[in-house]
């Protein structure tokens, strides 16, 4: 009974009655229905009155998500491709939105088959239609590759008037258009560089928005300055942090401010970080120090005056300043040798602070590699030794590197100390568990790179399997009289291994 009072509605005079009949039979997902609703459907796809065109369009994508293979059977997708040539720009927008959905599960077909003619349709219909209709639209046209950047231009030059929109929706898809088609232009144009002046203002409006708002539009802008930084080089104080700004939002400011840091801004830049680095948010203070140490890194003429910076802050004592503070440095120290050198002494006057592993770490690095300017490096060096089995490994190994270095810079000095290095470390970085799951995978995988690695196959090779022993490929050639390994692979023998890998493993060898 309901089934014939949605058809005879699809007939009733009023256009409104027609389309709420034709949407609710779509909306309701069971198959004796939609087996029912493909012929009003067609009519309605074709009515006389616009709002039952456009229902129609969007009844089709959810008759397609319920019985994709009827609806292509009858013909619908043909039916909504004629659509997007209507006269009326809001059943164009309701048929690239279907077609968009349901090309969302059909990633390899061409269904809007867009042309010069319907790109022409849509452009038609972007400044009329709903804003959602125009996402859609600028959506569809950001999959459009034009034939010569004449055309291109044409798209931009009809695009661009979106970007001064009031909905933040419409202006990033907007700008999703006009910084694909940037590509097709002609870099020495100028309309590619009015283009690029023009892309500024409006990512600069949104973040007046609701953090939230901000948020979003400033993950759209992290990527935009990656791709052109030139576009906002000279909104970089737009991204200064306010002190009510939300951490998620302050971080991501602070991301952006050390894409687009220049020469020509340090100045500015670095005491803006300087400044932040003295809150109280730990987790920001210790980005605004790393992006110091960033900066440094970025631009050589400037890493002198981002030391300074970072010595100006040492001396506010803070322990986790100091401690991220030498984390940077370090890699400082490793882009430039030769820049920064002059805090060292203080960095050694802060050795007691370090409880971070990182920090210590980093410091440990720091005296090994310039071991030869430090007076009392030896020193330093053993009071890192005392406590050598309660570090973690990474420091553990850093120490012992650092230890070499000095003994390579002042042999006779440091002969005891590295005596004392090999007695400390001897057994503590062997000891290695594993979980029982992971261990019995391991020893299936005896012989093979994965034993060697002490990590599953998978782990370092894409598509790789489990390998039981039983299917190890073992080379049992003969060996030497004092050798007793017979196609087994250990640390003391991995330079002439007896084990003939697996085509997975020389892989993952090659990856590594």
């Amino acid at each position: 009974m309901a089934v014939n009072s949605f058809i005879k509605d699809c007939e009733d005079p009023n256009p409104l009655i027609r389309a709420l009949a034709v949407r609710t039979m779509g909306c309701i997902r069971v198959d004796k229905i939609t087996e029912y609703l493909c012929e009003p459907l067609r009519k309605c796809l074709k009515d006389e009155d616009p709002y039952v065109r456009k229902t129609a369009a969007v009844c089709v994508a959810k008759l397609h998500d319920i019985n994709a293979q009827m609806v292509e059977d009858q013909g619908f997708l043909d039916s909504l491709r004629d659509l997007i040539a209507d006269s009326n720009p809001m059943v164009v927008a309701n048929a690239v939105a279907a077609l968009s959905e349901i090309s969302e599960s059909h990633p390899n077909s061409n269904l809007l088959d867009l042309n010069p003619q319907n790109i022409n349709k849509l452009l038609t219909a972007l400044n009329e239609c709903t804003e959602w209709g125009q996402i859609f639209i600028l959506d569809c046209l950001s999959n459009y590759n034009p034939k010569d950047d004449r055309e291109a231009q044409n798209i931009c030059e009809q695009v661009t008037p979106q970007l001064s929109h009031a909905n933040s929706a419409v202006v990033l898809s907007a700008v999703k258009v006009l910084m694909k088609f940037l590509e097709l232009l002609p870099k020495d144009s100028d309309y590619y560089n009015m283009l690029l002046k023009k892309l500024a203002p409006p990512l600069v409006t949104l973040l007046s928005g609701e953090p939230e708002v901000q948020y979003v539009a400033l993950r759209n802008i992290n990527l935009i300055v990656q791709k052109r930084p030139e576009i906002l080089k000279q909104e970089i104080k737009v991204f200064f942090v306010k002190y009510n700004d939300p951490i998620y939002v302050k971080l991501e400011k602070l991301d952006i401010m050390i894409r687009l840091a220049s020469q020509a801004n340090i100045t500015q830049v670095l005491a803006e970080l300087k400044e932040h680095a003295t809150v109280v948010n730990v987790d920001f203070v210790q980005k605004a120090v790393w992006a110091i140490g960033r900066s440094a890194i970025k631009m050589e003429q400037s890493a002198t005056c981002c030391g300074s910076t970072l010595l100006d802050l040492i001396q506010t004592k803070v322990n986790y300043v100091v401690q991220e503070m030498i984390v940077v440095i370090r890699d400082i120290f490793r882009k430039y040798s030769n820049k920064c050198e002059s805090v060292i002494a203080t960095l050694c006057e802060n050795l007691d602070s370090l409880d971070e592993p990182d920090a210590r770490e980093a410091m440990i690095w720091i005296v090994g590699e310039y071991a030869e300017r430090i007076d009392n490096a030896d020193e330093l060096l053993e009071s890192f030794l005392e406590g050598f089995h309660d570090e973690s490994t990474q420091v553990q190994l850093t120490l012992l590197t650092a230890i070499v270095k000095l003994f390579l810079k002042k042999p006779p000095e440091t002969q005891e100390l590295v005596q004392q290095s090999c007695l400390r470390s001897h057994g503590s970085l062997k000891t290695e568990f594993f979980e029982p799951t992971v261990l019995d995978e391991l020893i299936c995988h005896i012989g093979s790179l994965a034993s060697v690695y002490h990590k599953p196959s998978n782990a370092f090779v894409e598509g790789s399997h489990v390998i039981h022993r039983k299917h190890l490929p073992i080379h049992h050639g003969s060996t030497d009289a004092g050798d007793s390994l017979a196609g087994t692979t250990t640390a003391t023998n991995l330079e002439q291994p007896q084990v003939i890998p697996s085509q997975g493993d020389l892989l993952g060898s090659l990856l590594n």
